[in-house]
């Protein structure tokens, strides 16, 4: 990530939804920088791949608003998904597995600042109308952690 929010390796992101009724502001050290093909995503996003940054959960607050929560209940470990109630914009997904946020990249207030992913996730769900440029890593479900 770049720009003139950037000290050392941290990055300070500001964000929000579509009406500006909800923002939010994320400073840290990005943890990953991908493309998600899972078939959640794909429902978040209106078919495509999400584009996103995972953020430190400690350096991540709203600073404006609140959003609406929503966590599916059939599921053993389900995600929270953070989104405006007033124009539905998806924000944020905090996962239970790691205290982090995924910031959805075209809510930031400059979405130039991602840069492009890193690589792709759960290309086991990918649909054929889906792109993933040539070289990047993919991965079927996620990647094994060092």
């Amino acid at each position: 990530m770049r720009g003139d929010n950037k000290r050392g390796n941290t990055v300070k992101l500001e964000g929000g939804c579509y009406c500006g009724s909800v923002r939010y502001v994320a400073e840290g050290e990005p943890m990953m920088k991908a493309q998600c093909h899972c078939r959640e995503c794909q429902y978040i996003s209106g078919g495509a791949p999400n584009m996103f940054v995972l953020m430190p959960l400690d350096g991540f607050k709203y600073t404006k608003g609140s959003p609406k929560k929503f966590a599916r209940s059939d599921l053993e470990r389900p995600v929270t998904r953070e989104f405006c109630a007033e124009c539905g914009t998806h924000m944020v997904t905090r996962p239970q597995v790691v205290p982090a946020v995924v910031l959805k990249v075209g809510t930031l207030d400059d979405p130039t600042l991602f840069e492009g992913p890193k690589m792709a996730i759960y290309t086991v769900d990918k649909q054929p109308f889906h792109m993933i440029p040539e070289g990047l890593p993919a991965f079927e479900r996620l990647p094994q952690r060092k």
